[in-house]
């Protein structure tokens, strides 16, 4: 999967107008994030089809930027979070963001954006899900 990032002046309905951007593109959203920091707002959407969806945000006036996501599956109970974290950090792979995209009570599923993706796809590899686990 990937991430994409929008960086825009914040206002009522920026995410409901990217939303709608995307809903009538027939591109699904997986997770969204969205902070406000010194009146911009940044959006981190997940989706499966990220070229489709930076096009269509491009063609309404959006900068767009893409970043490849890790989607890793944990057992949802205390430490696991710190488990893949302390991997990361020995192996000197900075984390830009993580999304709880789901939990059932029994695993969490997440994306994970960090600097090194191929090297964090080898030393997270037995936590990884394929993406043939989302067809």
């Amino acid at each position: 999967m990937k991430s994409i990032t929008i960086v825009s002046e914040d206002r009522v309905g920026l995410l409901a107008d990217i939303s709608y951007i995307l809903g009538k593109a027939k591109v699904n959203i997986e997770s969204v994030s969205v902070d406000v920091v010194g009146g911009k707002a940044v959006v981190v959407i997940t989706v499966k089809d990220s070229k489709k969806a930076a096009v269509e945000l491009q063609k309404n006036n959006y900068t767009v930027s893409e970043e490849n996501v890790l989607v890793v599956k944990l057992q949802d109970r205390p430490g696991e979070l710190s488990r893949i974290t302390n991997v990361l950090a020995q192996d000197k792979i900075n984390i830009q963001n993580v999304h709880i995209l789901s939990r059932d009570g029994k695993t969490t599923i997440l994306s994970v954006m960090v600097d090194k993706p191929r090297k964090a796809s080898k030393v997270l590899e037995e936590f990884l899900l394929n993406k043939s686990d989302f067809d």
